[in-house]
C-alpha cells in the first residue's frame, strides 16, 4: 500500500512540475496578459500580486513556485543541479523572447525576479540539506 501511495505522490509531483512549466511558458509567450484578460477584461493590463520591490514580484513568486515543484520532483535524483541550470536558462530565454513577442517587452526587473526566485529556493534547499 505504501508503495502505491508513494508512486502516486511522485506521479502528481511530476505532473504538477511539468504542468507548471507548460502554463508558465504559455503565459510568457502570450502577446499580452492572460490573467489581465480574465480578471480585468483587458489583455494589456497586468495582474499584480504585490507591489514590485526592485525586482518583479510576480516573476519572483512564479519562479519560487516552479523551482519548489522542481525540487520536490527531483529531490531523490542526482539531477537537482541540472534542474537549477534548466530553470535559469528557461527564465533567461523566456525573457529574451519578449524582445520579439508583440505587446511584450524585455525588462531586467522581470529577469532578476525570475533568477531571484530560483536562487531563493536554491539557498533554502542547500541550507536544509547541510543541516538535515
Amino acid at each position: 500500500m505504501n508503495s502505491f501511495i508513494m508512486k502516486n505522490k511522485i506521479f502528481f509531483l511530476k505532473l504538477g512540475f511539468y504542468s507548471a512549466n507548460f502554463i508558465l511558458i504559455i503565459f510568457y509567450l502570450f502577446p499580452g496578459s492572460i490573467l489581465g484578460c480574465f480578471f480585468y477584461d483587458n489583455c494589456f493590463r497586468q495582474l499584480q500580486i504585490t507591489r514590485d520591490f526592485i525586482i518583479s514580484s510576480n516573476h519572483f513568486y512564479a519562479f519560487i513556485v516552479l523551482t519548489t515543484l522542481g525540487v520536490f520532483n527531483h529531490i531523490r535524483s542526482k539531477k537537482i543541479d541540472f534542474l537549477f541550470l534548466y530553470l535559469i536558462l528557461l527564465s533567461v530565454i523566456l525573457e529574451l523572447l519578449h524582445l520579439v513577442i508583440p505587446n511584450r517587452g524585455f525588462e531586467l526587473s522581470d529577469l532578476f525576479g525570475n533568477i531571484a526566485g530560483i536562487i531563493f529556493v536554491i539557498i533554502i534547499y542547500k541550507v536544509k540539506n547541510r543541516y538535515a
